[in-house]
């Protein structure tokens, strides 16, 4: 399996803006700029997409190890923050709440700790990956 995306970037580092889109088309053409990079203009950020795809990626692998160990989540909602330092990607941290009945704190703790350290996007990261995690009854 492959997947594709493009990037159009029109002028200067500093001056231009930049296009994003998916090859399905859920992105089309979404703008970003060195302001939505390093300020907070409006638009997205290569970055932003990162902690995007973190965030999708881990949740899905924690509720595929849920299933596999018997257990049924109501919700994952997991919120990531990629820090960057000098121009460097150095972590992608995780805040990870999730519902789901009949596990023990212990057990949750094991499982999404497996997802973060395997879900593919955090294999492709070579940054600190943390997480905190809150599981809700």
């Amino acid at each position: 399996m492959k997947k594709q995306a493009t990037a159009i970037w029109n002028g200067t580092g500093k001056d231009g803006k930049g296009y994003l889109s998916t090859a399905n088309g859920l992105l089309n053409k979404a703008e970003y700029t060195a302001g939505s990079r390093f300020e907070n203009a409006p638009g997205t950020s290569p970055e932003e997409l990162i902690a995007a795809a973190h965030s999708g990626c881990f949740s899905m692998k924690l509720a595929f190890n849920l299933q596999e160990a018997g257990f049924n989540p109501t919700e994952i909602k997991t919120l990531c923050t990629v820090t960057i330092e000098e121009g460097t990607i150095t972590e992608s941290h995780l805040d990870l709440e999730a519902k789901v009945d009949g596990i023990e704190a212990s057990k949750f703790e094991e499982l999404a700790i497996h997802a973060k350290d395997n879900c593919p996007v955090s294999k492709a990261l070579n940054v600190n990956k943390t997480m905190n995690l809150k599981l809700i009854k």
